[in-house]
């Protein structure tokens, strides 16, 4: 029998799911239930919300479809590793003005790089070394046509040698046209991109270099051939690989039998804690009339007469709240 009573990584625990929880688990999602006697063997299926109890027979407890499970299950291990790189940005601001101090560079495996020509011809000379791996991260979703294109041209030769190569972008790049044929004009073999609600600051790995935005203007970055550190980021992406939905999957709704949107369950959320519309746009890459218009959707179909009606309509429908992370 598995128990969740410590947070160790040991199988069974808040890390892991031991053997007997995932064969019942897989068991529930074939056959749509599972007897409420079978789970004393897995409690911990009921503890991380995998298996609910069936509301029109207590005797039966029905699974949570594994896609929604563990984007919920990841959420706070996204949001550690975005609390992570918020503290690595505040240490970048706080330090890149000293590293002019020194007589000689102290750490060559940490470099500057100044301005977006010098940026993207080291972005490019560190392309044609790649043998393994191109890991990107895009905030945002309204990179410039021209920008996708000169991207395409760079990625082709890697993905022709037989690098993989993976992208993520924010939801609301999925309705950007020219990335849309960035996509169709690129083999599609070696090359995966997926989307998620919100990401971290740019990020781009070649096999073993790294580069990282110090500035929010982009004009200065850090080139990162530290082996810890680069190995850190490609465990930081990995992270959010697989909370991110593939691109060319539909987006969940927000709710079972709730006629809402993943994006504006993410609206829903965001204003619930507070956030005002600029800062709601800036989270999920889209523009303050975009935003708007989905709060207007909101209000429609909760039937509010307000927007302080509509935040006590989403805490009081739960909506606000789905896909936390809370357990």
């Amino acid at each position: 029998m598995c128990t969740t009573t410590e947070n160790t990584g040991r199988p069974g625990t808040v890390h892991g799911l031991c053997e007997p929880a995932l064969r019942l688990y897989a068991t529930a999602l074939r056959e749509g239930r599972l007897p409420r006697t079978d789970l004393a063997e897995a409690p911990c299926l009921v503890q991380r919300g995998l298996i609910l109890p069936d509301p029109d027979d207590e005797r039966w407890g029905r699974p949570v479809p594994a896609s929604a499970a563990l984007t919920r299950l990841l959420r706070p291990l996204a949001q550690q590793v975005f609390e992570r790189l918020d503290t690595t940005a505040a240490l970048v601001d706080a330090l890149l003005p000293l590293t002019s101090v020194a007589g000689r560079e102290q750490h060559p495996e940490i470099t500057v790089v100044s301005g977006k020509p010098a940026i993207q011809e080291s972005l490019e000379e560190a392309g044609r070394r790649t043998r393994e791996h191109i890991l990107t991260l895009h905030p945002g979703s309204k990179r410039p046509a021209e920008l996708l294109e000169r991207a395409r041209k760079n990625a082709l030769p890697p993905l022709q040698r037989g690098v993989s190569v993976r992208h993520i972008y924010q939801h609301s790049a999925r309705y950007s046209t020219p990335l849309n044929h960035y996509v169709d004009r690129l083999p599609y073999e070696g090359l995966q991109i997926r989307t998620m609600e919100q990401t971290p600051e740019r990020l781009f790995i070649f096999d073993r270099v790294a580069y990282i935005p110090t500035t929010s203007q982009r004009d200065v970055a850090l080139r990162i051939t530290h082996p810890a550190l680069v190995r850190y980021l490609i465990h930081v992406y990995d992270v959010l690989w697989a909370g991110a939905t593939p691109f060319g999957e539909p987006l969940p709704t927000a709710l079972p039998d709730t006629p809402l949107t993943a994006v504006q369950q993410s609206i829903a959320r965001l204003l619930a804690e507070g956030h005002v519309d600029e800062v709601v746009a800036r989270k999920l890459g889209i523009s303050v009339r975009t935003c708007r218009s989905h709060i207007a959707k909101l209000m429609q179909t909760l039937g509010a007469t307000s927007r302080t009606h509509l935040g006590a309509l989403l805490v009081r429908s739960g909506i606000a709240g789905a896909g936390r992370g809370d357990t």
